[in-house]
């Protein structure tokens, strides 16, 4: 049997006969809409993410057969916290919360693409993902949760495979996401009125950029907002060129 295959991402659930699918599928004969509702039905689970998928076609009887792979781990994880996109800066901000149970869930989906042999090896490769993310797990950053897991502290539901949590825990979890929106809003609006004074007086001052960069870093403002809100200028003598050395007698 001669087959082809399509590989293509699409949105979970919102797949259509539009690029990439649609010109992909066309020359090769399948009814394409059938194709699509297909996809979309196996795919509703995942709705806003990005789900890659194989669309297997018999070249003769054109059947096809449709294999579903399972979106990055970042996105499962975006997912379960609720959240639209990690952190800028992980280090600095924390966007969110997860249970562990919700790490044990998707270090099961993503069984197959994990390097960790076993169980608990899968879920400190997660929460490792969470890190880079600015995601919490239990309530403390990734890397402490990493040490109660090599501790032994979640053997019991890592071994048992928990992966469902109950209505009040769903309503803390977001309560607690909630809470880290309105901290990080807060701490962004006080940057920024800090910084406007800042560069205010320096300009009233007639100030150069860099002596207001100075005074705004001296501030505590994080490096990348001062580059943000008033970015590095070149010195006065920076781009002179030099002098030509005198002519040898």
């Amino acid at each position: 049997m001669a087959t082809e295959t399509v590989e293509a991402l699409v949105e979970g659930g919102k797949a259509s006969a539009a690029p990439p699918l649609g010109p992909a599928l066309g020359p090769m004969g399948v009814p394409i809409q059938a194709v699509i509702a297909e996809i979309n039905k196996k795919t509703e689970s995942f709705k806003g993410m990005q789900v890659p998928i194989k669309i297997i076609i018999d070249k003769d009887t054109k059947a096809f057969e449709i294999t579903i792979g399972t979106p990055p781990a970042s996105a499962l994880i975006k997912k379960e916290a609720g959240i639209e996109k990690g952190s800028g800066k992980a280090k600095a901000e924390l966007v969110a919360d997860l249970a562990i149970e919700q790490v044990i869930k998707v270090s099961k989906m993503k069984e197959d693409d994990l390097h960790g042999k076993t169980p608990k090896d899968r879920v400190k490769e997660v929460i490792g993902t969470c890190v880079s993310m600015g995601v919490m797990v239990e309530g403390k950053r990734g890397t402490e949760t990493m040490r109660d897991v090599e501790a032994g502290m979640f053997d019991a539901e890592i071994t048992a495979g928990k992966t469902e949590l109950s209505d009040a825990e769903r309503k803390k979890l977001e309560a607690d996401r909630k809470a880290l929106q309105e901290e990080l809003t807060k701490k962004h609006a006080e940057m920024e009125a800090k910084a406007k004074v800042i560069i205010d007086a320096g300009k009233a001052a007639n100030s150069t950029d860099n002596a207001i960069r100075t005074q705004l870093f001296a501030a505590g403002l994080p490096d990348d907002y001062v580059d943000k809100v008033m970015p590095k200028t070149k010195s006065a003598n920076a781009d002179a060129k030099p002098a030509k050395p005198a002519a040898k007698k």
